[in-house]
Formats: structure tokens, C-alpha cells, sequence
């Protein structure tokens, strides 16, 4: 696989008709994938617009083989299970509870109220899961990616040590500049690892952060320009985000 592949933006009406293509766009590289190579992989996001395609996904699945797909998340709120910020909580209650996954192949990230309550120990555990998982795979087929207005994405925010990691595919935050303050991460490497990467933003508040990293800004100021799949990249921004491009 080439070290990054080819980059498009696609441009919606409204928040309603972005969530409708991410959904689509989850369909289709899950099914080709599965085609291709017998099972899929995906990263997830969080977030109302994360959840909003899980929703759609749920509703509309196309050809997805469910038994046949590994999900991951891309970060996650280091609170206790039963917590509604946590990502997975939320994934749940849109999708996964409501097809048939095969749940050994479902890697959430540890809980704080779990065997590992300690946000470096939980790191490293699930820091071995995704080793073993590309060890195997390779790549991750599909990572998924929201955007703040600063253009962090995952837990990984302008001007920290999570965003500088080079080599470490899971990072714990401590610090996070957006509550809550403790997280795990997959970090930049750890996307470069996916073979299509498509970021989901909304907002005139994003506008800035996606023209800069559209530009080609460095990823230590604006996360999302250092999401890069090897095969795709994908943008998929409402009007309003797409305003400063």
C-alpha cells in the first residue's frame, strides 16, 4: 500500500444530507472490503454527527456481513462504563445493540471502572488489541473521523504530546483541553494505518480548521491535516464547514 492515497471533498446541503453520505460511504467500504477480503474492519468516532451515522448505518445496513466486522474506536473518555460520554455507550445504543456483531470482535477501550482503572494500564491494553489486530489485517479498512473547530480529531488535540507521537499507536491524555481531561487515543501512525480515512464535519465553526488542513497545515497545529489514509481520504463537510475552502 502507498504511504497515502488519493484525497477528495464532497460538499452537502445540510447536516441532515452529510450524516446520509457518511452512513453511505460507512455501507460501501464495509461491503467492498468484505468482498475483497472475506471480513471489514472500522474505526469509530463519537460525537453527534459520529452517532447520527451509526443511526443511519442501523437503518439502512446495504449488503454488510455484521458477523464479519471488527470495530474499534478511535478515542475514548477514560469514565466508568455506565458513563453516558463514553463513545462506546453511545455506539451501542445507535448500532451495535442492534445487530447481529460478532461481540469478540468488538474492542471497546477499557472502562475506568474496569480490571485496568489506571488510563496507561487501559492504554496498553487495548494498544495490544489493535497490534494484533493489523498484525494480522494489516490496516484498518475504515476509520472514521469527527473534527473540533481547533481541528483536533480522536483525542488528539493542537500542540500536545499525543499529536507529536510518532511511533505509539495508543496513547493515554491526561490533559485533555476538553473535558473530560483523561482519554486513550489512537494517535496519527495509528490512522495512517487505515486504508480509507473519512473525516465528517459540520459547522461554520469548522470552516477555518478544514480550509488550514485542506491547505496542507502542520498536523502539530491542526491534528486533522495528519489524517491520511493509504488508499482514500475522504471530507465530507456541510456548506457551512466547507465555507473557508
Amino acid at each position: 500500500m502507498s504511504e497515502t492515497g488519493t484525497s477528495a471533498v464532497e460538499v452537502h446541503a445540510d447536516t441532515e444530507a452529510l450524516v446520509a453520505a457518511a452512513a453511505a460511504r460507512f455501507v460501501e467500504v464495509v461491503v467492498a472490503a468484505q468482498a475483497a477480503r472475506g471480513s471489514a474492519s472500522v474505526v469509530l468516532t463519537g460525537g453527534g454527527t459520529g452517532i447520527g451515522l451509526l443511526e443511519r448505518v442501523r437503518a439502512n445496513p446495504g449488503g454488510i456481513d455484521w458477523s464479519a466486522l471488527d470495530v474499534f474506536w478511535g478515542d475514548e473518555r477514560f469514565v466508568p462504563g455506565d458513563d453516558a460520554e463514553r463513545n462506546e455507550l453511545q455506539a451501542r445504543e445507535a448500532l451495535l445493540d442492534h445487530v447481529p456483531v460478532d461481540h469478540a470482535r468488538v474492542r471497546p477501550v477499557a472502562a475506568s471502572d474496569s480490571e485496568y482503572p489506571d488510563p496507561i494500564e487501559a492504554a496498553g491494553q487495548y494498544s495490544a488489541a489493535v497490534h494484533a489486530y493489523l498484525a494480522e489485517h494489516g490496516a484498518f479498512d475504515l476509520h472514521l473521523l469527527g473534527m473540533g473547530g481547533e481541528g483536533h480529531v480522536n483525542s488528539l488535540f493542537p500542540d500536545t504530546d499525543a499529536v507529536r507521537e510518532e511511533h505509539a499507536l495508543v496513547v493515554a491524555v491526561t490533559d485533555s483541553p476538553k473535558p473530560p481531561p483523561v482519554r486513550v487515543t489512537l494517535t496519527l501512525p495509528a490512522i495512517r494505518r487505515s486504508r480509507h480515512v473519512v473525516l465528517v464535519v459540520g459547522g461554520a465553526a469548522k470552516a477555518e480548521a478544514v480550509a488550514a488542513a485542506r491547505a496542507g497545515a502542520d498536523p502539530v497545529d491542526i491534528p486533522a491535516a495528519g489524517a491520511l489514509g493509504t488508499e482514500s481520504t475522504t471530507w465530507l463537510l456541510d456548506r457551512a464547514a466547507a465555507g473557508e475552502s
